[in-house]
């Protein structure tokens, strides 16, 4: 084994000796946080499906998966490079690799602006401009409205912050269609009401930490009774607006049939984390990450019946 720099708790490392060429690789795709852009890519192929009637052009859609990974990827490394302090003092975060020193904060900061860059020509010169400027926006909104301007003053944070995250399916529609819809529209509602009840349940399981960094996430405000009522609040608008694409799409028998069952599943997981809550159950016993790992399940399904839905006579 390498050792990258022993440190104190909650400092930066700075050491740039003994970087092996592959782990400093790793590193430099670890920035990118690829398990959350799986969730994006998951929220706009099915929707340039839903978008084309059918299959889209597949050159296309390699074009947006690429070009998605890139934009997300550098608005991930740039909001590593603004977050390393906090990083740093999160046992959540503290391996991640501006933290270890495995990349400095100047070589994030360039390639994170570089793949801002490389994404928006790509998106724009492979599959049009407007895609190319939504994709963008959502780059923009999430560094500087996000993580400088909400993350740390507010704990309505990711509410507004989780617009960036909406804005795939837009880049989804854009790119087949080169413009918006109403459909896309409650889509983009879908995950936007989606992401606080995923993300609020995750971070009551690691709320010390946000406490520790000062960051005013909900748990951390409200305490878990307060949490789980908001999460219910938004599931229930989630679940309807989910339902709201069955006449505006004109959708298969089988899209309400899906987002129905799922939204019953969902609701029933809402409700016993609520329950747990207000019983004073603290600890593994609240079973917080049960919603957490469900939602990730629900938006997975739902969109893949956008997908497939062109194709149910």
């Amino acid at each position: 084994m390498t050792a990258v720099e022993s440190r104190p708790a909650g400092v930066v490392g700075t050491s740039t000796a003994r970087r092996p060429f592959g782990a400093r690789i790793g590193a430099f795709v670890a920035l990118t946080k690829p398990r959350i852009i799986e969730l994006l890519l998951i929220s706009t192929v099915p929707v340039m499906f839903l978008a084309q009637g059918g299959v889209p052009n597949l050159w296309r859609v390699l074009a947006v998966v690429v070009g998605g990974y890139l934009s997300a990827g550098g608005a991930n490394a740039l909001n590593m490079y603004i977050d390393r302090d906090i990083d740093a003092v999160m046992s959540r975060t503290e391996r991640r690799p501006i933290v270890t020193g495995m990349v400095s904060p100047c070589e994030a900061l360039v390639f994170g602006i570089s793949l801002a860059v490389i994404s928006t020509v790509w998106l724009g010169l492979l599959v049009n401009w407007l895609s190319s400027a939504l994709a963008g926006s959502a780059l923009l909104f999430y560094v500087f409205v996000y993580t400088l301007g909400l993350k740390r003053r507010t704990a309505q944070n990711i509410v507004w912050g989780g617009i960036a995250g909406c804005m795939p399916v837009f880049v989804g529609w854009a790119s087949v269609t080169n413009s918006l819809s109403w459909s896309a529209l409650l889509l983009f509602l879908v995950v936007f009401f989606w992401t606080p009840p995923h993300t609020w349940v995750l971070s009551m399981k690691v709320r010390d930490d946000y406490a520790r960094a000062g960051v005013p996430m909900l748990p951390v405000i409200r305490g878990n009774i307060g949490v789980a009522k908001q999460v219910v609040i938004y599931s229930w608008v989630m679940v309807a607006t989910s339902m709201l694409l069955w006449p505006v799409a004109h959708t298969s028998w089988l899209y309400p049939i899906t987002a129905g069952v799922l939204g019953v599943l969902w609701m029933k997981e809402a409700y016993a984390l609520q329950s747990r809550a207000k019983a004073g159950i603290v600890g593994a016993k609240l079973k917080e990450m049960r919603l957490f790992h469900w939602s990730i399940t629900y938006l997975t399904l739902l969109f893949l019946e956008v997908a497939i839905d062109p194709f149910v006579g």
